[in-house]
């Protein structure tokens, strides 16, 4: 498994990991793009603009997780669900860490108990919680923060 940075030709790869991922673990939440939409966000913006990450199982089932860093912000951070569970979260929020050493901040939706409890392990602590108005989704959401 390498994380590396994603170009251009990964986009494609890293919005079907997002949109598995998305409904693997957020069931309940209404998703405001089609998948097409989430393809071109991906492929149009996110990668081209932002410290974009994946991680790709050289082995042979290619790019299995994506982190996305936006200034000191996690804004994106999935994996395959078949891939949960084996350390690539543990090795993006490292790598994150190393990025942005003097601090991090990311959202998750409050329904997301796993992603608390993992985000809660790696020593980030709860800054904010909303009501969701401020998000696409209009789910409510809690900020974390890490600080070194």
């Amino acid at each position: 498994m390498v994380l590396r940075r994603a170009g251009a030709p990964d986009a494609a790869a890293v919005a079907d990991v997002w949109l598995r991922s998305f409904a693997a673990a957020l069931p309940t939440v209404v998703r405001p793009r089609t998948d097409d939409e989430v393809r071109a966000y991906f492929r149009d913006v996110v990668v081209p603009s932002r410290e974009t990450w994946v991680a790709d199982d050289t082995g042979g089932d290619g790019v299995v997780g994506v982190m996305v860093l936006d200034d000191d912000e996690v804004s994106q951070l999935y994996l395959d669900p078949a891939w949960r569970g084996r350390g690539l979260g543990d090795r993006f929020i490292a790598l994150a860490k190393e990025r942005r050493p003097r601090g991090l901040e990311l959202w998750t939706f409050q329904v997301n108990a796993s992603a608390h409890r993992f985000y809660e392990r790696h020593g980030f602590v709860t800054a904010e919680y909303t009501d969701g108005s401020g998000n696409e989704e209009r789910e409510p959401d809690v900020r974390y923060v890490w600080r070194p």
